[in-house]
């Protein structure tokens, strides 16, 4: 069988890892049995985490864990674990069912275990014997967001129905004179091509300017991490898009800007003055919901300036849905947001010496990361117990004091907020300022 190596970006998130700032994402998803509460149906926490115990020896990408290899010097690949045993990844805690957010925070703090195939599932468990939540934790190596919910999908139970087929993702036009040159030159001469673009779109980007202390974290701390979440209402959020216009991403990345806005006052920092903070947008290059299959990372990114500056909700609006057409204009494979396709032109020797150093240098390319993870328009369920909330949570980048990832699923927004628990203490007023936010631009537009 062929060696299987790691792909440059894939190997960039590997090396770029270290023990108070790991490399994995995670979700947070909230059951509800099928039944009525209390029908004495059982633990159903208890059977959630037999079987993610037991299925999760049936998914290949779940059993695989990253080697080192001799050739090409730096690179890692992927191997079958000889010894898989799932009692090593899926972990059953007890925890009180209103404070799994709390819960979550110790938890994805800790690193994932890199002899072991870089996954875990948390199964916590309340007083309640009808409800449960599991927190999933991929390391940013084995898959970005769309592969991470496929995963989890696989553990899931079978979903009945047809499914979407993929979308072919359009192909660019190579000039005249490239399209005649050989494959390879060709590429090489476009892949040049493009770093020197995304580089110069980088030093246009600028240095931070306008970024509120409250966003910076010590790089040197203990890499403690506290979660919290918010769920919002999807027709509200639809509300505001028709009232105001732009697009769905638009409003939730206004919401975040505004929240982080009445957040600041109410901590009584300063006011925001400047550019305001780098957001990285991060845009999947799979193709469309059944694209999410395979592992590893298909992702490049938008840079885009959060106007926390501006006092007028309406126009912040305005302000993120013109960022976001200009970056959609440019493309994703060519401003300062895409600098993870750089990762393609640095030799695996490159990414293992230079990938601390990546990681220390976060603060000067991106001051806070807004990810967003769709999900299919599907009714997910484990053991009979249904998906209710799904909570995505976002690594945190050294330097950095915050990360926030949304999602929508069954008509739900639901935000996902992790924090340097040091530097944001208080995360949960933060989603209550995400709250007010929706509420505000909701009597802006009515």
């Amino acid at each position: 069988m062929a060696t299987e190596h790691l792909s440059p970006l894939d190997l960039a998130f590997w090396r770029m890892e270290s023990a108070d700032h790991p490399m994995h994402l995670g979700a947070l998803a909230v059951f509800r049995t099928a039944g009525q509460p209390g029908s004495g149906e059982g633990r159903a926490a208890e059977r959630a985490a037999a079987l993610l115990a037991a299925r999760c020896a049936a998914v290949p990408g779940l059993r695989r864990r990253i080697r080192d290899v001799l050739l090409p010097l730096g690179a890692a690949a992927w191997s079958p674990d000889p010894a898989f045993d799932p009692a090593r990844h899926v972990f059953l805690v007890r925890t009180d069912r209103a404070r799994v957010h709390e819960a979550a925070g110790p938890l994805m703090a800790r690193p994932l275990d890199r002899e072991l195939p870089p996954w875990e599932a948390h199964v916590l468990a309340g007083p309640d014997p009808d409800t449960f939540a599991v927190l999933f934790k991929f390391h940013h190596a084995l898959a970005d967001g769309l592969g991470a919910l496929a995963l989890a999908a696989a553990l899931f139970d079978e979903v009945p129905g047809p499914r979407a087929p993929a979308r072919p993702v359009p192909g660019q036009r190579a000039g005249s004179v490239l399209s005649r040159l050989p494959g390879v030159l060709a590429a090489r001469v476009q892949g040049v091509g493009q770093a020197l673009e995304i580089g110069a779109a980088m030093a246009r980007g600028g240095l931070p300017l306008g970024v509120p202390a409250a966003l910076t974290a010590d790089p040197t701390g203990a890499g403690t991490r506290t979660v919290a979440g918010l769920a919002l209402d999807l027709d509200e959020v639809n509300l505001i898009r028709k009232g105001a216009g732009g697009t769905v991403n638009d409003v939730l990345i206004t919401l975040v800007a505004g929240a982080l806005r009445r957040w600041l006052a109410e901590r009584g920092d300063p006011e925001p003055l400047g550019a305001g903070p780098r957001a990285l947008i991060p845009v999947s290059r799979r193709r469309g919901p059944r694209g999410a299959e395979g592992a590893g990372n298909r992702l490049s990114g938008y840079l885009l300036r959060l106007p926390l500056a501006e006092p007028d909700a309406l126009r912040r609006l305005d302000h993120v849905r013109a960022g976001m057409d200009r970056n959609k204009d440019a493309g994703p494979a060519r401003g300062a947001g895409a600098v993870a396709l750089l990762a393609d032109h640095v030799h695996p020797l490159g990414h293992r010496l230079g990938g601390p150093l990546v990681a220390q240098a976060a603060r000067l390319l991106y001051d806070i990361l807004v990810t967003s993870v769709p999900l299919p328009g599907l009714t997910f369920s484990l053991g009979g117990s249904r998906v209710h909330e799904v909570y995505p949570l976002a690594p945190l980048a050294r330097g950095q004091s915050l990360a926030v990832a949304v999602s929508t699923y069954k008509g739900t927004v639901h935000y996902g907020l992790v924090a340097d628990a040091a530097a944001v203490p208080d995360l949960a007023a933060l989603a209550g300022a995400l709250r007010a936010e929706l509420d505000a631009l909701v009597r802006e537009v009515s």
